[in-house]
């Protein structure tokens, strides 16, 4: 029992040293609003604008994208949801992808997460009003306006 105490000594030391340097992670969550109308036949295509609220400043945003596989129809969504892991407004831009299914008659609901190379994660739901079914391969982009 007696060598518990030096370890326990070691311990104590390893953690002050280690915890004292380091940083804390500086990622923040943002808020973001789009308005995305979309639609196609196998080939889909969309667009639209939105904003990101961080640290209490509004970025307009200008959101494109295509998708490829069973597709048909034309829907406009109003999305609402938050950016994640998001240190500067910069770093919400870049080519967001997944692989998804989905589908709205005249009205109904859904929600997405998509994640950048910089590893800032989307988290957007809404309504959705149109025709539309899908079950595809998309690719959004999204870039300060």
């Amino acid at each position: 029992m007696g060598y518990l105490r030096p370890l326990t000594l070691l311990a104590s030391v390893a953690l002050l040293i280690f915890g004292a340097t380091s940083t804390p992670s500086r990622a923040d969550t943002g808020l973001v609003s789009a308005v995305v109308t979309k639609g196609g036949f196998i080939v889909g295509f969309g667009g639209g604008r939105g904003t990101l609220i961080l640290h209490g400043h509004s970025y307009p945003l200008v959101i494109g994208g295509m998708s490829f596989g069973a597709i048909i129809g034309l829907s406009t969504a109003h999305l609402r949801g938050h950016a994640y892991h998001i240190r500067t407004p910069q770093d919400i831009e870049g080519t967001y992808s997944a692989i998804g299914a989905g589908g709205a008659v005249v009205a109904g609901g859904g929600g997405v997460r998509l994640q950048n190379a910089k590893g800032v994660v989307l988290e957007l739901a809404g309504a959705r009003v149109g025709v539309e079914l899908s079950v595809a391969m998309s690719g959004v982009t999204v870039r300060l306006r």
